[in-house]
């Protein structure tokens, strides 16, 4: 157990100052700079609309869906070893 006493808002700070840590990362990953016109993946054009709205874009849509599917699989976050059901087998 921790020893000394937090102030009132001790939790709400930490909380805070996590999800900011947490954005911050976030738009650091970000891609910036100019978009490229052509997908790197598979060549397709990419429209001007998504180029100004994501600066720095590198895929078509489809590229980067399949993109983010992948890593999300890759990173689910999903601790199996901590589960109950991992414990009562």
């Amino acid at each position: 157990m921790a020893t000394g006493w937090a102030g009132d808002g001790a939790v709400h700070e930490q909380i805070e100052a996590t999800v900011k840590d947490a954005i911050q990362r976030a738009r650091s990953q970000l891609p910036q700079g100019p978009g490229r016109e052509r997908c790197e993946e598979c060549d397709a054009p990419i429209p001007e609309a998504r180029r100004k709205a994501m600066p720095g874009v590198r895929l078509c849509i489809r590229c980067q869906e399949a993109e983010e599917r992948e890593e999300q699989q890759a990173h689910s976050g999903y601790n199996r070893r901590g589960s109950k059901d991992s414990q009562l087998r």
